[in-house]
């Protein structure tokens, strides 16, 4: 039997398959090209975005001060991003809302540092929200610059190197400190303060050092934030005359206790309160019972550490124009814990190493900025060397410095009622 020669099969090719099945060079040609559209697609901005998660009560009790935070983050990573990212990399903000509770804090930091894979976070208002992020964020060895944070126990208690804040309760207590006892010099005092980390351990300083000089604290009172009834305190002062009252609350419980004090008509020389009362919306809120309060901050729009005035008008002047409002001392917070971060991730990538936490923690801790709010640099703790609040009083619907006297722009009016 004689087999039949076999014929290869008859080859259908797409037109453009059969130029190139006669071009050898236009394969070769065709592939670079498909590689190099690969090689594209791999080093685009979404495969070489830097992220960074925030963390901040933009809800529930404390969210005036959670979106102020969070409009001076956001504010430097656009910033940024309008320079050309940190060395041509785009920045990304993850912002969650902790809802002003502890609980909600440690879900959302979870999900940033293991779902979202964020390098570095930011955020943060009140110990009692700060305390468990930073917890978190030691644990998985990423960096966290905490924008306000004040309880010593953070820094000095707990060993976490890879926790930063931009603010520190001792400057605060010395310099209202000083100037109670030197300006002021009231016989008696009384002292309210928030059942918060933070607020409870400035209560505590505060009388110290008052008792120290001589001035007696008959109340202490402490309070739930959000109160909204202060008749056991205004009887307690009635009962127990005092000159000042010093309030460790936050700005909604300055408004109620201020205007229960004036509706009572409760005798005093002064009310102090280093959170809160520093704010155009707070002398807007409560119009002529604001006037002569003393308050403390930072910074604020013409308050500003010598030598960083240009600076300080530049970011007034950007931050008005892209929110439409004034930006405030807690703003101002927001916005340094940020520029930390990202210079530091700027200095680990200029030195072409990996951006890892451990690598980005070690920039921190030799981190030495110039910002509008101060000069920022970190000790062996985590804590800002060089944060001071002044103090100022409400005068004519304006915040006057009236302490340390090398800053003041006025004369404190005391008796201040």
């Amino acid at each position: 039997m004689k087999l039949k020669s076999l014929k290869p099969p008859h080859i259908c090719w797409h037109p453009l398959l059969q130029r190139l099945h006669h071009r050898p060079l236009a394969i070769i040609t065709t592939v670079i090209l498909l590689w190099m559209l690969i090689g594209l697609a791999l080093a685009s901005p979404a495969s070489t975005t830097i992220r960074i998660g925030e963390i901040n009560p933009l809800t529930g009790k404390l969210a005036m001060h959670g979106q102020d935070i969070h409009r001076g983050i956001l504010y430097a990573v656009e910033e940024v991003n309008a320079q050309g990212g940190i060395r041509g990399r785009p920045v990304e903000l993850i912002s969650r809302d902790d809802q002003s509770l502890p609980e909600v804090a440690m879900n959302q930091t979870q999900e940033l540092l293991l779902r979202e894979k964020v390098v570095g976070l930011v955020g943060g208002y009140v110990d009692s929200l700060v305390g468990p992020v930073s917890e978190i964020a030691g644990k998985q060895r990423i960096p966290y610059v905490a924008s306000a944070s004040l309880q010593g126990a953070l820094t000095r208690e707990r060993k976490n190197p890879y926790f930063f804040r931009v603010s520190r309760l001792d400057g605060i207590v010395i310099p209202l400190c000083r100037f109670i006892t030197e300006v002021l010099q009231p016989r008696r005092a009384a002292i309210l303060y928030s059942a918060t980390p933070g607020s409870t351990e400035f209560a505590g300083y505060i009388k110290t050092c008052l008792e120290a000089s001589g001035i007696g604290v008959p109340i202490m009172d402490k309070f739930r934030a959000g109160s909204s009834d202060f008749s056991a305190l205004l009887l307690k002062l009635r009962l127990e005359p005092v000159d000042i009252l010093v309030s460790g609350g936050f700005y909604p419980d300055h408004l109620v206790v201020l205007r229960q004090l004036r509706e009572h008509h409760t005798p005093l020389k002064a009310y102090l309160g280093p959170w809160g009362i520093a704010y155009h919306s707070f002398i807007h809120e409560l119009g002529d019972l604001s006037a002569n309060v003393f308050g403390t901050c930072a910074w604020n729009p013409g308050i500003t550490m010598p030598g960083t005035e240009l600076e300080s008008q530049s970011f007034l002047e950007g931050f008005q124009k892209r929110f439409g409002q004034p930006p405030n001392t807690t703003t101002m917070h927001g916005y340094c814990s940020a520029k930390a971060l990202l210079t530091a991730v700027n200095r680990v990538l200029q030195q072409t190493q990996d951006l890892t936490g451990d690598a980005i923690r070690r920039e921190l801790a030799q981190l030495d900025l110039n910002l509008p709010m101060e000069r920022l640099q970190f000790d062996q703790h985590g804590d800002p060397l060089y944060y001071r609040q002044v103090v100022i009083q409400i005068q004519h619907g304006q915040m006057v410095v009236v302490y340390p006297p090398e800053r003041a722009t006025g004369q404190a009016v005391y008796p201040a009622w």
